[in-house]
């Protein structure tokens, strides 16, 4: 099976290998919100899933005697780690400024279905960290990134923060299900087009997000939680749009199955 994650869900810590077959491995593993050990199933995706299958077969047998008790099931979406891997970036006290398609590429071999963020040759760093103060607010910088991705205070010339980068991680995600963007490069119609015009037609959270990473003050600290939720509820719904890095003309997004 191919490289894992540590977690899954963002709540159950992965430990040692407690069995596999075919096409599955099951680990012993402990939700790290609740204290309690548990064991998960996960498999890579395709388009019939077993663990799917067998969620959905115990969930009808909960109850009887000797049948294993269900908790949940999900794809766990490169949504996650795409915002997993900027939760990392700022963590280390930097903001990349530039995140785009282009910049986002998966592995090869082992790596395949590992998604990396790439460039980060105008990241710059937020937190002064010999006088332990985040860094002044500042107008008047020249636009850096990339026009269609970058949020509206870095058009308006405002030094990038945290909540910048999360706003264009949102507009790369919408650019991936819509094919296009209608306020491609022109700030007029970025600050024109209402959120809800331009997340017509793709799931309500996108519309939520951004919302929410627009609502955030240049130094306050995002709350990855609640953009990661709102995903969750994405990927768990029954009509959940799936994103495939793989398609070499279609720059979206793979999630794998996991049960516990």
């Amino acid at each position: 099976m191919d490289k894992v994650p540590v977690q899954v869900d963002g709540r159950f810590s992965l430990g040692n290998i407690l069995g596999s077959g075919s096409y599955t491995v099951v680990y012993h593993a402990q939700n790290i919100i609740k204290d309690v050990v548990v064991a998960v199933k996960l498999e890579p995706i395709t388009h019939s899933s077993s663990v799917q299958r067998e969620y959905h077969i115990l969930k009808h047998l909960e109850g009887g005697v000797g049948i294993p008790r269900v908790i949940w099931f999900s794809r766990e979406s490169m949504y996650y780690a795409l915002l997993s891997r900027l939760k990392y970036i700022h963590s280390h006290n930097y903001v990349h400024g530039d995140i785009k398609p282009q910049n986002v590429i998966v592995g090869l071999g082992d790596l395949k279905d590992t998604a990396f963020i790439i460039d980060f040759g105008i990241a710059k760093e937020f937190w002064n960290t010999a006088a332990s103060l985040h860094i002044p607010f500042c107008q008047g910088q020249c636009l850096t990134g990339t026009l269609a991705f970058a949020s509206i205070n870095t058009h308006l010339g405002v030094e990038p923060g945290r909540h910048d980068d999360l706003e264009s991680l949102t507009y790369m995600l919408i650019y991936f299900l819509q094919g296009s963007l209608p306020c491609s490069s022109i700030l007029k119609y970025k600050v024109d087009t209402t959120i809800e015009n331009l997340c017509c037609g793709i799931p309500i959270e996108f519309t939520m997000i951004l919302i929410y990473t627009r609502s955030l003050a240049f130094s306050e600290g995002p709350d990855y939680n609640h953009p990661h939720s709102l995903l969750h509820i994405l990927c768990s719904a029954p009509t959940a749009c799936i994103l495939d890095l793989n398609q070499p003309d279609v720059p979206v997004i793979t999630p794998s199955s996991s049960k516990s």
